[in-house]
C-alpha cells in the first residue's frame, strides 16, 4: 500500500493491541458448545428401552459407569454393544480391575422378563461389582385437586 505524503506513519515503538473481549466471547461459546455435546453423549451409551416407572425414583448422576441394557426379548447390551453372558462377565472383570469402584446401571425394558434382569444382576455380582443401580423412569404424578 503506497504511503501518501503528509500521512503519519505508525510509530516504530507502538505495540499491537489484542482485543481480549472478542477472545473471551469466543471461549465462552466454545465452552458452552462442548458442555452441550458432552451432556448429550451421556444418553448415547444406553440402548433405547421402555423403562418402568416408580414413584420414589431419585435422580442419580452418571459418571464413570457401565450401562447394561436388557431389551424385551432378553438380549443383553453393554454400552450399546450386544454381548453374551461369558463376554459380559469378562468385560466386567476387566472394568473392575481398571477401576475398583466401577458402578453399573442396569436398564431393563418394562416388558423384559424378571428372570432376565436377575440373571444380568447375578452376572454383575459374580464379577465382583457391588455398586449396581436400576434405571427407571419417574412416574408422572397428577396434581391433587
Amino acid at each position: 500500500m503506497p504511503v501518501k505524503l503528509g500521512s503519519k506513519l505508525p510509530d516504530a515503538g507502538a505495540e499491537a493491541r489484542i482485543e481480549i473481549i472478542l477472545l473471551i466471547d469466543i471461549m465462552f461459546f466454545l465452552l458452552a458448545a462442548f458442555m452441550l455435546v458432552s451432556l448429550s453423549m451421556v444418553h448415547l451409551k444406553a440402548v433405547k428401552v421402555n423403562l418402568p416407572t416408580a414413584t420414589t425414583a431419585t435422580p442419580e448422576t452418571r459418571k464413570d459407569f457401565l450401562d447394561i441394557s436388557v431389551d424385551k426379548n432378553g438380549a443383553v447390551y453393554l454400552d450399546k454393544q450386544p454381548v453374551g453372558s461369558n463376554e459380559l462377565v469378562a468385560m466386567l472383570l476387566d472394568a473392575q480391575k481398571t477401576n475398583p469402584s466401577v458402578r453399573v446401571f442396569i436398564s431393563g425394558d418394562q416388558d423384559a422378563r424378571h428372570g432376565d434382569i436377575i440373571r444380568v444382576l447375578d452376572l454383575v455380582r459374580s464379577a465382583g461389582i457391588d455398586k449396581v443401580a436400576f434405571e427407571i423412569r419417574p412416574s408422572q404424578r397428577t396434581p391433587s385437586s
